[in-house]
């Protein structure tokens, strides 16, 4: 949490109408993610994002939020992605291992992409930590994750990015060169 003596007041969120969103967020420690996927929301909705403009998804755990990111932005559906996880030291090197294999795979896919993905992802030593970054309100890392994915696609609108395509009633992706016959 914010010390509320010395840190700034969050800014104001940037307007999100106009613009396409996939929230992506593991299922692994489901009463936080959840938690971080209900901020997230609440962010791009207050900013003015249509509910049908932001498309959820889930994946199974953390280490499986960069390549999600990658195939979304791949489609060309979304001016920005949000994933959103959490991963809570245990005793073994494992929470090392996932903790950098995501960030690194996050940013990664950004910047293969060319497309803002926000990391939302809790690296904390307890529940109780990973519980009270998920709380309500602007201080729920989902939200500030959300906050800073509209920034940054916002400033690539301003920068020329085009906008994402509209979202065809069939789902699927459409086959990339070499990748083979969509059927």
């Amino acid at each position: 949490m914010r010390n509320k003596d010395s840190a700034a007041p969050p800014a104001p969120l940037p307007g999100a109408a106009g613009y396409r969103f996939a929230v992506i967020a593991a299922r692994f420690n489901p009463e936080i993610t959840d938690a971080l996927r209900d901020g997230a929301r609440a962010a791009l909705l207050q900013a003015g994002a249509a509910a049908a403009d932001v498309e959820e998804f889930a994946v199974p755990g953390a280490f499986e939020l960069p390549q999600a990111a990658r195939c979304a932005a791949e489609t060309g559906r979304f001016d920005a992605i949000i994933c959103l996880g959490c991963v809570i030291r245990g005793a073994t090197p494992h929470f090392e291992y996932i903790s950098s294999a995501v960030a690194h795979g996050i940013m990664a896919a950004a910047g293969e992409t060319g497309l803002p993905i926000a990391f939302g992802v809790l690296t904390t030593d307890t529940q109780a930590q990973a519980a009270e970054r998920a709380g309500k309100g602007p201080d729920n890392k989902g939200w500030e994750a959300a906050a800073a994915c509209i920034e940054m696609a916002v400033l690539f609108r301003k920068l020329g990015r085009a906008p994402a395509r509209p979202h065809s009633r069939s789902f699927g992706f459409e086959p990339g060169p070499g990748r083979g016959d969509a059927r």
